[in-house]
């Protein structure tokens, strides 16, 4: 349709103008060549939550990133290869991230056991692995290009079991996802709680895509214990708990952090109100990180962020500084992540490698409860056991 006049000719023109500046805004101001980081993680599946999470968190750090001229002037980009945090698939996005050359760094996957089958693919090829989800003791262990900002789950589980001693829990039956992840959180919990004076009554592995449980709890429940530990992902943990008060369950649950999303809360539904865990990344702290994070969060999703939303972002930050400090040739950014200190980080406060674990040290634990279908932070009181 013709405009009326060329007041409102100037007009749209001013609009079509100030429409590109927002665009360019969002898109950052840096224009030179993009800095491309491949990322291999869940966008469909059971798990596709976390992947719709670490979106977030990449995009936030992303505006942040290139809003301000990105690195030396290049703005920083990510592909994103769907792979439902299958083994099979990471293997096959492995190949091809390795073959391109534009790709500088790989981010994910997002559990070990998917990560993990792919790792020794980007040690031949020479391109770093950075799983910021992988909490396998031995992930790190995979070779020199193979580094994770996750706390191990020999840290995590210990300190899970901690948390349910100091509940007052002293006979536990563990339900496990059997995986390598699983398997290894499973049996670090176990030495763990026994340290700590508890017993362990029963542990009951399970399959990634079972559906019933009520055999297992039945077992479970007459082990006779006085809290169930669920080392499980959000769906599976969430079918668990729904399940678990149809067998004539009472007992209180104790979960890992892994199941620290909205989507459980959405799963669960009313089953998940009760239910203990842990994170290293809560909206409530009062860290001036956090709440700085937190924020910027809000304004930009109208939504509180959680700990995959917190990680992604952190992740992204560390990586800009590694490339504005050592470059992006993909064998200086290994060793920049040897050499870099005391990166700005939402978990950590401030994070630096150790060179031969390839880990970071230090972060905070945060006791929750869910209360009203929200997580909130442990306010102190223990439950009545069995």
């Amino acid at each position: 349709m013709a405009l009326p006049s060329s007041l409102s000719r100037r007009h749209f023109l001013m609009a079509a103008a100030g429409a590109a500046v927002a665009a360019q805004t969002r898109a950052g101001s840096a224009a030179g060549e993009p800095i491309l980081l491949g990322v291999s993680g869940p966008l469909t599946g059971p798990n596709a939550q976390y992947g719709a999470q670490w979106r977030k968190g990449f995009d936030l750090a992303l505006d942040e990133i290139n809003g301000k001229g990105g690195v030396k002037g290049r703005p920083l980009k990510y592909q994103f290869e769907d792979s439902q945090a299958d083994p099979r698939q990471t293997v096959a996005i492995a190949q091809k991230f390795v073959s391109d050359p534009n790709i500088v760094v790989e981010l994910g996957d997002f559990s070990s056991t998917a990560s993990m089958a792919a790792s020794s693919i980007y040690q031949r090829a020479g391109l770093v692995q950075f799983g910021f989800t992988n909490s396998h003791p031995n992930f790190t262990k995979g070779g020199d290009f193979i580094w994770s900002s996750s706390v191990s789950q020999a840290d995590e589980q210990p300190r899970l079991a901690k948390y349910a001693t100091e509940l007052g829990f002293k006979k536990l039956a563990i339900l496990y996802l059997n995986t390598d992840w699983g398997r290894t959180s499973q049996t670090l919990f176990t030495a763990a709680a026994k340290s700590y004076g508890a017993e362990v009554v029963a542990a009951e592995g399970y399959q990634p895509e079972e559906k019933d449980f009520r055999s297992t709890l039945v077992r479970v429940r007459d082990a006779n214990p006085d809290a169930i530990v669920l080392i499980s992902y959000y769906a599976d943990g969430a079918l668990i708990a729904r399940q678990i008060r149809t067998v004539g369950l009472k007992t209180p649950i104790v979960a890992s952090g892994s199941v620290y999303s909205p989507k459980f809360l959405e799963l669960a539904g009313d089953a998940a109100n009760g239910i203990f865990t842990e994170t290293n990344f809560f909206p409530g702290e009062s860290r001036v990180e956090v709440q700085n994070f937190v924020a910027k969060f809000r304004a930009r999703f109208n939504e509180d962020p959680d700990t995959f939303n917190a990680v992604a972002y952190d992740t992204i930050v560390l990586m800009a500084a590694v490339f504005d400090q050592f470059g992006t040739e993909r064998a200086t950014i290994r060793d920049g992540l040897a050499k870099i200190k005391d990166v700005p980080s939402v978990i950590f406060g401030k994070a630096t490698f150790d060179p031969q674990t390839r880990r970071v040290a230090g972060a905070r634990a945060v006791y929750l409860i869910v209360k009203d279908g929200k997580f909130a932070a442990w306010d102190g009181v223990k439950p009545t056991t069995n």
